[in-house]
């Protein structure tokens, strides 16, 4: 079964811990909101889950549908042989900082989201018919048909977090880390991000790991609730709110 398995994880950092003492298991299918006041450590949390942070003591481990394992402890990602690329394979990340290609078209951005999966050869002349219509797919269920072929310099915030959101989802990953990924949208398009993340938990079994602030959205979309304390790094909480 996919889940995350997380022991005793802690991250010392500028000085102090944001959090200590953690442990929990994180299902196949779970929606988990992970909330707190800013600089409780949230976003670090997701560093380290997506092997982009050395946690400082404890350790996580990933469990594939297959069954097999990738983990990452506090002394090094590589300590089970296994390289932090090939760590995050199975790993899609919407962190704040999209990291789009600007001069880039928005069905450009989102194609470059599956570049590890082909040889360099198959996308010399572009990408394979399938892979476009994939890709445009997911952009016009994200309301973005009209931003398909412009550079995303010319898209606004709100477009450029979901064109972000769509490349992640093109990767097909197992599990999905999504940092505060409806802080540039409406109320609507937030309700259409925040179900289109349920339904990859419910649908596909994917696991999601989502940063949000707003309480009535947690209570809406997620399963189970992770909460940081700033102050108190080793109290830190997790809640199910599943009806």
């Amino acid at each position: 079964m996919t889940k995350i398995v997380i022991k005793n994880l802690g991250l010392y950092c500028g000085g102090r811990w944001l959090f200590r003492h953690l442990n929990l298991e994180i299902a196949a299918g779970d929606f988990l909101a992970v909330v707190g006041p800013s600089g409780a450590g949230k976003s670090s949390f997701l560093a380290c889950l997506a092997g982009l942070c050395r946690p400082t003591e404890g350790t996580i481990v990933y469990h594939k549908p297959d069954d097999s394992c990738k983990s990452a402890n506090g002394s090094s990602i590589d300590d089970t042989g296994l390289s932090p690329h090939h760590f995050r394979t199975h790993i899609g990340i919407l962190f704040q900082n999209l990291l789009l290609t600007e001069s880039r078209t928005a069905l450009d951005n989102v194609l470059c989201g599956r570049l590890h999966r082909l040889p360099f050869i198959r996308t010399l002349f572009g990408f394979p018919a399938e892979f476009k219509q994939e890709a445009f797919d997911l952009l016009y269920d994200l309301g973005l048909e009209g931003c398909c072929h412009r550079p995303v310099r010319e898209i606004s915030g709100g477009e450029c977090q979901r064109v972000a959101l769509a490349r992640t989802l093109f990767q097909n990953p197992s599990f999905l880390l999504a940092d505060e990924p409806v802080a540039q949208l409406d109320a609507y398009l937030t309700g259409r991000v925040l179900g289109i993340l349920k339904l990859q938990s419910t649908r596909y079994g994917k696991t999601v790991l989502c940063v949000l602030h707003n309480q009535e959205l947690v209570a809406r979309f997620a399963d189970n609730v992770l909460s940081f304390n700033p102050h108190h790094p080793d109290q830190w909480k997790l809640r199910s709110i599943k009806t």
